[in-house]
């Protein structure tokens, strides 16, 4: 792996932020692409961090930008992490990248995405990513790491493989910091995170998005809100299971899917109730689709809950629960605005 690799960063908010810094303090070239205020903060008194990992403030090794067009020189790794509903436009402003790109991927929510960029970049140039970490930018220049696991992410070779450049990218985020796996199953890894989010961000917006105070925890903490989430759950691994996968916890300790998984529906209502009592003095849990909607913005319902709807309809597999909650949250989608669609994630 060369010493020194340039990552651009498409769509740095506070996830996008977090990766840059901690890459940036290792050595590495990085290149942020945000919004305006947060990328001027950034080149004015630079990228303060803080969390769960470390706190520091990177000033050294990284150009902040509003646009594409202002990055500078060869690309070894461009990172699309901007919203779902950003993608597009995000891409069509990329193009400018496409020949000084070696690699692209994207570490957003979801299935498909790499689609869209290999219609961007090429199929030659596009790997697969997965990541875990939680982020929030609290503020221009300033990013809160306030969630991580022990494996950061996860890079693989789209269809199943590894390859130099997946072990690459893998080694330098486990150098900074961020430890992370080359993987032969990263489809495997990118259905099971979306079964994962897509319980959790299905559950809470639908259950708790009267309530802006509470968050993933509270929810869970009763046992009719746990049930809901397990039932919401178990629907999701039958899907899952109907693709040929068992639940691996990819990103333990975050993921209780095996538990849900291997449990009967009373245990699973108990680990959950078990679950939100540990964690009820930490800080707020809450998922970016619940996110939105308490703050009164498009959520991403087709982009994380559209492709298991449609996997239940294709592989014949009953989801009541998840089908309603998905129409409910549509219904809701149908009269949010839909803001900035460029947002960084």
């Amino acid at each position: 792996m060369p010493s020194k690799l340039h990552f651009c960063i498409h769509g740095a908010g506070g996830l996008g932020s977090v990766f840059g810094a901690f890459l940036a303090r290792a050595g590495h070239r990085v290149t942020l692409i945000g919004r305006r205020p947060h990328m001027e903060a950034i080149r004015a008194n630079g990228l303060a961090l803080d969390g769960v990992r470390d706190n520091f403030t990177q000033r050294d090794n990284i150009d902040a930008v509003t646009t594409p067009s202002e990055v500078e020189g060869d690309i070894d790794y461009y990172i699309l992490l901007t919203k779902g509903k950003g993608t597009e436009q995000a891409l069509a402003d990329a193009t400018v990248l496409v020949e000084r790109t070696a690699t692209a991927l994207s570490l957003q929510n979801g299935v498909g995405k790499e689609g869209r960029l290999r219609e961007t970049f090429g199929t030659g140039k596009v790997i697969a990513g997965s990541t875990m970490e939680g982020a929030t930018l609290v503020g221009p220049g300033k990013v809160n790491n306030h969630s991580a696991v022990p494996i950061s992410a996860y890079f693989g070779e789209i269809g199943g493989g590894e390859s130099d450049r997946t072990r690459a990218i893998a080694e330098a985020f486990s150098a900074a910091g961020l430890d992370s796996r080359s993987v032969t199953n990263i489809d495997q890894v990118l259905w099971e995170k979306l079964v994962q989010v897509g319980g959790a961000s299905s559950f809470s917006a639908s259950t708790l998005g009267a309530i802006p105070e509470l968050d993933f925890i509270p929810g869970i903490s009763v046992r009719e809100g746990a049930a809901h989430y397990v039932t919401i759950s178990r629907e999701l691994l039958g899907i899952y299971h109907a693709m040929g996968y068992r639940a691996q916890n990819f990103f333990a300790p975050l993921s209780r899917l095996r538990e849900i998984e291997s449990s009967t529906f009373e245990e699973a209502v108990d680990d959950m109730l078990t679950l939100a009592e540990r964690l009820s003095k930490r800080h707020a849990v809450r998922t970016s689709m619940h996110e939105d909607l308490i703050a009164g913005r498009k959520m991403e319902v087709e982009e994380l809950l559209r492709p298991l709807v449609d996997a239940a309809e294709r592989l014949d597999v009953e989801a009541p629960t998840f089908l309603g909650v998905y129409r409910v949250l549509s219904t809701l989608n149908h009269y949010l605005p839909r803001g900035q669609q460029s947002g960084a994630a």
